[in-house]
């Protein structure tokens, strides 16, 4: 697959750190950010690129040439085929693309050239191909998703609904956003645009909401943009300490599973709506805290009430939209939420049949754990479980995982803390 990097921005935003430089240029650790993101694609055979650039983009052809010449900061061939697109004058951050669709035959990614990653693209273009849109976003959770734009998507993935930072947006949301990386259809350049430039995410891509052409891939791999310099130092780091090639899934992760009621949320009986929810004091810290570790947060839940009839799943999906909107204002992102709608046992006025069963995912049994296991390459024997009951500590030592209860009965448990903060500022770096 051919890939597109846009790398003609000015980045005004960063330029205390960048100096008389293009953006894509901004060393890390010594070397360019593009220069890492080729890297990343190289290793993954994807060697075939285009370039288009603006500001000072003689400082990109030269360093890096047609892709055969040797890094200065590696001593070694860049081992890619590089074209070059330069920008005569501002063409908006996407008016580029409906230049050079000529060469663009297949489906390509489509990607920013002033953002840090290593993900497995291999995963990407594998569900994207598979679910047959015209467009695949990587999408994440982040720490700010209240002043960014939002992708509201439904169970299957189609992207439903696009919106911008500075739209009215629900009181309560999903904190999904897109990270930047994308896999275009050619079929998108077709449509005719007569604007003098052209941006990418209003006038290609939010048009497409609601089309059933457009999905989510959702990944908690590393992609973080720089944008602001604060942005800056926080990846630097995150490439000095390793965190950023570990959070690539052809790595084991680990994870923190969290079980919901009485552990994040104050117990208040089994939640019918919004109204009782209500954060345990610390728990935004601690999520926090475990999200800058290189861990997984990853919300393990048992909701019986989906089948007792009690609750839909909608209603469900509302209440979790409050907790990621709580977590969202205070840094701190969960980067999934299972839940089992099961329950065994019947005679229930208004419960649902087909949900009354004896299932494999109801804690005490590991079911949910397993399939987030699969989904995100988790290595269970480095991972916690947490909850408040003897079903979490079942389930976790069922999984293989160490076990923390939140409380103080004995349940075999490896670990027992007051709350999850006190957990966290023990046990995760």
């Amino acid at each position: 697959m051919k890939a597109v990097i846009m790398a003609g921005g000015k980045g005004t935003r960063i330029s205390s750190v960048s100096g008389n430089i293009p953006k894509p240029m901004i060393k890390i650790d010594g070397k360019p950010v593009l220069e890492y993101e080729m890297e990343c694609l190289r290793n993954q055979k994807i060697t075939d690129i285009i370039l288009t650039v603006g500001y000072l983009g003689n400082v990109i052809a030269d360093y890096f040439g047609d892709g055969s010449k040797i890094s200065p900061v590696t001593g070694k061939e860049f081992g890619v085929r590089i074209e070059y697109y330069f920008e005569r004058e501002p063409l908006g951050n996407a008016g580029a693309l409906f230049h050079i669709k000529d060469k663009l035959t297949e489906d390509f990614l489509l990607l920013n050239a002033d953002a840090m990653f290593d993900v497995d693209f291999n995963r990407f273009i594998e569900f994207h191909k598979k679910h047959g849109g015209l467009v695949t976003l990587f999408t994440h959770p982040n720490s700010h998703p209240y002043d960014s734009g939002l992708i509201i998507a439904d169970e299957n993935g189609a992207v439903r609904q696009w919106l911008s930072k500075e739209e009215e947006r629900p009181e309560f949301y999903k904190n999904r956003v897109n990270a930047g990386l994308h896999i275009m259809s050619p079929e998108v350049l077709e449509e005719r645009i007569d604007t003098p430039k052209i941006d990418l995410d209003r006038q290609i891509l939010k048009p497409l909401s609601g089309t059933g052409k457009m999905f989510c891939y959702d990944s908690p791999e590393y992609v973080k943009d720089m944008g602001t310099p604060e942005r800056y130092y926080s990846v630097c780091h995150d490439v000095i300490t390793g965190k950023v090639k570990q959070k690539n899934f052809k790595n084991k992760q680990k994870a923190v599973f969290l079980d919901r009621d009485g552990t994040i949320n104050q117990y208040a009986g089994f939640l019918r709506d919004t109204e009782g929810f209500k954060l345990i004091g610390g728990v935004s810290e601690a999520i926090r805290k475990i999200n800058t570790s290189g861990y997984l947060a990853i919300v393990i839940t048992n909701q019986p009430v989906i089948a007792r009839g009690e609750v839909t799943v909608t209603g469900l999906q509302e209440i979790h939209n409050k907790m990621e909107t709580l977590l969202g204002k205070e840094g701190a992102y969960l980067d999934a939420v299972y839940y089992c709608p099961h329950h065994p046992h019947s005679g229930y006025a208004g419960e649902i049949s087909e949900l009354k069963i004896d299932c494999e995912c109801r804690k005490p049994k590991p079911g949910m754990l397993l399939k987030a296991a699969e989904s995100f390459h988790i290595d269970l024997r480095q991972s916690w479980m947490v909850g408040d009951s003897e079903n979490d500590i079942s389930a976790g030592l069922a999984a293989g995982c160490k076990t923390v209860l939140i409380g103080d009965a004995e349940f075999g448990q490896n670990k027992t803390f007051d709350s999850l903060i006190a957990f966290v500022n023990d046990e995760i770096d």
